[in-house]
């Protein structure tokens, strides 16, 4: 590994934040060069080897791994995800429920199918419970403030995120006075003309960062998130979303490598990689030492020791999947996805095995972002 690369390290570790420019040469330090300029390749070429980015993955791991255990220590928070409904009104050129893909079998839960999965999690020890679905008109901020202190309700000592796309601010806010605590929003990519290439024309980028800034005035714990090797990413664009997510500064950071779905636009693109996503992992946290992080399915996927990669580079946060079994491999974001035919104990299981075998624990709590009581007055008062 070069000195200056060794140098942004050490900048970011001290200082939680670089440049543009910065961000930028430290991620291109990872991305490998195509074949075909490796092999053109001279004793005084500067482009580093392959043996010099590990070095580098290694040391970021390293710092964001102690960064992480003097927060969290080796605990691992567990969300219990529950997807309510793999109908959407969008066409994201990446997603296997995009509305064109007419290939997917539709669902939706019904309110007592919801509460019946939060109600299993419970008694297996989750005290998070995430909805999430596609943007699905059916639910209605009269239903979904429903569920919500239902919920709450039931379930007094647990938290409740949500996750189901771009909304009004007068939606997000009757949602939280409900009682939701988290919002989980990827923002895909912080760079417009990027953003521009993934989705329709319909969709906005202005829009999705305008419901983040929402989010957050209100008072949610708020994630945003971005794919990893998606098409027409470059080391400059995603430079862009760690600026983002250093001046953002989110509760939530939901990153994983993209992995193409056959029924999209997208099914011919590469997948993008562990090392790079682990890579970025632990660059967020030195970043951002406090935010919620997850080693996400995604990562479990395209490796068999994905998640446990993830934990190692410096996320804390592992989202077993309560859906009913029924229903859990029609809502395929993306091909291959495991875990669809486990029993909701099983997963539970298999996951406190995999985090105990590299010395983390599962742990039963709300897994709320570090220093939120104090920071933001116990969740901001809200209505009563």
């Amino acid at each position: 590994m070069d000195e200056r690369t060794a140098a942004l390290i050490e900048k970011l570790e001290t200082r939680h934040f670089l440049t543009l420019a910065e961000y930028e040469s430290l991620i291109g330090y990872m991305i490998e060069k195509p074949a075909s300029d490796r092999a053109k390749r001279t004793s005084e070429d500067e482009s580093p080897t392959g043996h010099q980015a590990d070095e580098a993955a290694a040391l970021l791991a390293e710092k964001a791994s102690a960064v992480r255990q003097r927060v969290y220590g080796r605990d691992v928070y567990i969300r219990g995800l529950i997807e309510i409904s793999n109908i959407c009104k969008n066409d994201c050129y990446y997603c296997g429920i995009r509305r064109s893909n007419h290939f997917c079998e539709r669902y939706r839960l019904s309110e007592q199918e919801i509460l019946e999965c939060c109600a299993q999690g419970y008694e297996l020890g989750f005290r998070t419970f995430v909805l999430q679905g596609g943007e699905d008109a059916h639910f209605s901020d009269e239903l979904v403030c429903r569920l919500v202190g239902q919920i709450k309700r039931n379930h007094p000592d647990c938290a409740v995120t949500l996750s189901l796309g771009e909304r009004s601010r007068e939606s997000y806010q009757r949602m939280f006075d409900a009682g939701a605590d988290r919002y989980l929003l990827r923002h895909e990519t912080a760079d417009k003309a990027h953003y521009e290439k993934l989705h329709p024309p319909q969709m906005s980028f202005d829009n999705r960062m305008r419901c983040l800034r929402d989010l957050r005035e209100i008072g949610y714990q708020v994630g945003c998130g971005f794919m990893v090797g998606s098409p027409y990413q470059t080391a400059r664009t995603l430079a862009e979303d760690l600026k983002f997510i250093d001046e953002f500064h989110p509760d939530m950071c939901g990153i994983g490598p993209f992995i193409p779905h056959q029924a999209t636009p997208f099914a011919k693109e590469p997948a993008g990689t562990v090392e790079l996503t682990c890579y970025l992992l632990s660059i967020i946290r030195l970043i951002h030492p406090n935010v919620l992080l997850p080693s996400t399915t995604a990562l479990g996927t395209i490796d068999p020791q994905g998640r446990e990669k993830g934990i190692l580079a410096g996320a804390n946060v592992v989202m077993p999947n309560l859906s009913p079994i029924s229903v859990r491999k029609k809502y395929e974001l993306y091909d291959n996805k495991i875990c669809t035919g486990d029993e909701s104990a099983q997963c539970r299981h298999c996951l406190e095995q995999r985090m105990e075998s590299i010395g983390y624990h599962v742990v039963t709590d709300r897994g709320d972002v570090r220093g939120w009581e104090d920071s933001k007055q116990v969740g901001y008062e809200r209505n009563a």
